[in-house]
């Protein structure tokens, strides 16, 4: 599985959401689940799915599905 499928894998899985709920557009509360304890738990999935310590600061600015992906290129995570 490449990592694109992977982020969005855990996306789905993380915030619990159906897969017709998901799009690649998504900003944190635009929906429900992606709330501040979705967030945490997100970011922890993804720490775990990738073996990466997310910075605080980029946790916070982890705002959206596409700027997840530029903060995790960071961490040699290529999307």
């Amino acid at each position: 599985m490449s990592n694109k499928e992977n982020y969005k894998k855990t996306f789905i899985e993380a915030l619990s959401i159906k897969q017709d709920q998901f799009n690649e557009n998504m900003k944190y509360n635009d929906i429900s689940e992606w709330d501040s304890i979705g967030h945490m738990t997100l970011i922890s999935a993804l720490e775990e799915k990738f073996k990466i310590s997310i910075e605080t600061d980029d946790i916070i600015n982890f705002s959206s599905f596409n700027e997840g992906k530029k903060i995790l290129k960071k961490y040699g995570v290529n999307i």
